[in-house]
């Protein structure tokens, strides 16, 4: 049995239960679900040994890793938000409302600038919030070549903004 026959089987038989792990440890049966998608997905892009025997095993693995990055995700932005929240509340101007939003906007224009093969890397990493590792394991690149184009992609946004802003 091929390794994708193998996964599906699992799948098909133990998706459920996994589900049901997920669910009571997120509460959102919509994120839950999406998280068990996403477990798969990586063993099926990956390229581990997977067996019988280590498959239980290494869906688990995976599925917890993924709601360990769910809550630290979501810790961040809650974070985040809260430290916006905090600076309008303490008399931030609606200007510098206004020139954060001038910022993304040049952003956006300096995106346009930057060759294809690093803009994604790039927008998976800003807007996205994924790490190399994540987008190399997306995209099927190595490591080391996404960690170039993403430097690469740095360096010419750096620039970008520096003769605009």
């Amino acid at each position: 049995m091929n390794k994708h026959q193998l996964i599906s089987n699992y799948y098909s038989l133990h998706r459920a239960e996994l589900l049901a792990y997920a669910s009571t440890r997120l509460g959102d049966s919509d994120e839950a679900e999406d998280l068990v998608q996403n477990t798969f997905l990586r063993i099926l892009t990956s390229d581990m040994l997977v067996t019988e025997q280590t498959l239980p095993a290494l869906v688990f693995t995976i599925c917890r890793n993924l709601v360990t990055d769910y809550y630290r995700h979501r810790a961040s932005r809650h974070e985040y938000e809260h430290y916006i929240q905090s600076s309008y509340d303490k008399g931030m101007s609606i200007e510098s409302v206004f020139y954060a939003a001038d910022i993304v906007e040049a952003m956006e224009r300096g995106m346009i600038h930057i060759p294809e093969h690093c803009r994604n890397i790039y927008r998976m990493h800003i807007l996205g919030g994924m790490r190399v590792s994540e987008i190399s394991e997306q995209t099927g690149e190595k490591y080391k070549t996404v960690e170039n184009r993403l430097g690469l992609a740095r360096k010419q946004m750096r620039n970008y903004l520096r003769a605009v802003v």
